[in-house]
């Protein structure tokens, strides 16, 4: 059974950093894609930036500058380096990747739990 753990949300000020750590764990043949969506409360979920495996990064325009995605495959980790933060950027934050379990047939889209992150002004 894959599930996604994300760690490292919390309450920082405005103007300050925090790092996020998403690890994926269970049986894992291969993972793809992987990327960082948040939503705050009576928003949508929006995609803030994401990773191939190549790796290629995409960010959405609100974070380009600020928020840095990268990747660590031999862990089976992302990570969200989010510098500058402002009180906009509060919501709960969200793991997505594209895993294949159990064999190269087996590929499927995940979401973790979600973290917390509040950002004060």
């Amino acid at each position: 059974q894959v599930q996604l753990v994300e760690s490292g949300g919390g309450l920082v000020q405005a103007g300050g950093s925090l790092r996020l750590s998403c690890a994926a764990s269970g049986s894992i043949f291969s993972i793809g894609a992987m990327a960082w969506y948040r939503q705050a409360p009576g928003e949508q979920r929006e995609l803030v930036a994401r990773i191939s495996k190549g790796p290629k990064t995409n960010y959405a325009d609100f974070v380009k500058g600020r928020f840095t995605i990268s990747r660590d495959s031999g862990k089976n980790t992302v990570y969200l380096q989010m510098n500058s933060l402002k009180p906009e950027d509060t919501a709960v934050y969200y793991c997505n990747a594209d895993l294949a379990g159990r064999g190269i047939f087996d590929w499927s889209n995940y979401w973790g739990q979600g973290t917390q992150v509040t950002v004060a002004s």
